[in-house]
């Protein structure tokens, strides 16, 4: 449950902001500063589990123009009665090149903690790892176009998705637990689904993961993300070892573009 709860509180987060074009190929911010959403977390379709939300904040660091994205996650509940979640993340990010400079994880799920934070050197190459838990510090050699996990989720989704052909991946390097892995992204294809806020188009992905205790098989994992210059998560359904975890599009502020809704329940 430890795993899984942290995996699908990222995989929550995938899809909050992004990049995308008009026809005319200029680039269309999907997200500006005061950005907000939030998720409601359910176990097996009908037991709430708890929330999630991801808010957009500016900085700068060296000069430069910089993001600051704070994810949390929180479990609720008949849940939490059992085990407790309490999670923090956050990434800071330079705008022009959305390579992350920064990163911080604080955890608590029930009883697994972990409190460390990340300083990439892209003049060295390399990862500084404060583990603040466990007082120490650690260097590993990384390159130069490295994502931390959630950097990781707004530089893919600054890729021309809407270009995917079905079947079509793509991928990156993130660092992750002092290791770089490879994180994949298959596109499955167009859907129209329903929302506590109406019919939305989306756009169907299916993240590869590892298979193991937790997850049940490599593509275990859904996301739904609409359809409009937003790109805004929809829905996240992921199949584990024991029941299944979702994650729903529950409030939202700050949007830059308008939400293609089709039409209100």
């Amino acid at each position: 449950m430890k795993k899984s709860t942290t995996l699908v509180f990222l995989f929550s987060l995938f899809f909050f902001t992004s990049f995308s074009q008009s026809k005319e190929n200029k680039v269309v911010p999907a997200f500006k500063k005061g950005e907000w959403l939030k998720f409601r977390m359910s176990y097996s379709n009908f037991l709430n589990a708890g929330y999630s939300t991801i808010e957009v904040k500016e900085t700068k660091n060296k000069g430069k123009e910089a993001y600051h994205i704070i994810g949390k996650g929180k479990s609720t509940g008949l849940i939490s009665l059992f085990f407790k979640v309490k999670d923090n993340y956050q990434t800071f990010m330079y705008k022009e090149s959305l390579k992350p400079y920064r990163f911080i994880r604080r955890i608590n799920e029930g009883g697994y903690t972990k409190n460390k934070e990340i300083i990439f050197d892209y003049d060295k190459n390399e990862a500084t790892v404060k583990n603040y838990k466990h007082n120490t510090v650690k260097k590993y050699p990384i390159s130069s176009n490295i994502q931390d996990m959630l950097s990781a989720l707004y530089f893919l989704r600054n890729q021309q998705v809407h270009l995917l052909k079905i079947g079509e991946e793509i991928e990156l390097k993130m660092f992750f637990d002092q290791e770089i892995n490879t994180f994949k992204l298959r596109f499955i294809g167009k859907e129209i689904i329903k929302t506590k806020f109406g019919k939305i188009k989306s756009l169907k992905f299916k993240p590869i993961v590892q298979k193991g205790r937790v997850f049940k098989e490599q593509e275990s994992v859904t996301v739904w993300i609409s359809d409009d210059n937003n790109k805004i998560p929809l829905r996240i359904k992921a199949s584990l070892a024991v029941g299944s975890l979702r994650a729903d599009l529950d409030a939202f502020k700050g949007l830059a573009n308008p939400f293609n809704i089709i039409f209100n329940n």
